[in-house]
């Protein structure tokens, strides 16, 4: 990599790395067959080694975590490429399949939070009758544009940076979003929150 131009080593330092000596990695799809290495083509990871655990302790439901081969299924979303450099895409439990398609609540989250009036995102997947998910943008603005930052703003930020199909259906707009007790977006409360929501209603 020493010969790449700086744009394309910077990249790759941008990334999670690469596994442990001694640590066997694979990205695998929602049939259990692993996906190739190309950057591209994501999968949940699996880590295999000699000291990876194969339960936790006193947790009898923690089995469904691992494979009968030994593979421990992290629950991260990732791309691997030809080198072996991970990129988390998302969480399992947070991805948004919507007609057939994965979107990444995290990478709809970073462009939100990019725009300049918006203090915090949270991309959550809402239940839909024809698309099964749809993603709904929870979005906590900067406290010198509330009441004035509106959705269309947002969703014509987002327009060009994202597929048609990846664009959010709507904009909910929150005081705060909640968290969990170690800081992170608690998502699950979110969903609860908006199980019922459609577009048009806030």
């Amino acid at each position: 990599m020493e010969a790449w131009p700086d744009e394309q080593r910077y990249a790759v330092r941008a990334k999670q790395g690469y596994a442990a000596a001694g640590v066997e990695i694979r990205a695998v799809d929602e049939a259990g067959r692993e996906v190739p290495w190309d950057a591209k083509t994501i999968g949940e990871l699996h880590v295999r080694g000699p000291w990876v655990v194969k339960a936790y302790y006193e947790n009898p439901e923690s089995a469904k975590q691992f494979t009968p081969d030994g593979w421990f299924r992290t629950g991260d979303v990732v791309s691997i490429d030809p080198e072996g450099y991970i990129q988390i895409t998302d969480r399992t439990k947070d991805l948004i399949k919507s007609g057939g398609e994965w979107i990444s609540s995290v990478d709809m989250e970073s462009l939100l939070m990019a725009h300049p009036k918006v203090l915090e995102a949270a991309v959550i997947a809402v239940p839909h009758a024809k698309w099964v998910e749809r993603p709904l943008a929870c979005v906590v603005p900067r406290p010198e544009h509330r009441g004035t930052l509106t959705g269309g703003e947002l969703l014509d930020f987002l327009r060009p940076q994202v597929a048609k199909w990846a664009l959010p259906d709507g904009v909910v707009f929150l005081d705060a979003i909640p968290k969990t007790s170690v800081g992170k977006f608690d998502k699950k409360v979110l969903r609860e929150q908006f199980k019922t929501w459609q577009p048009g209603r806030a």
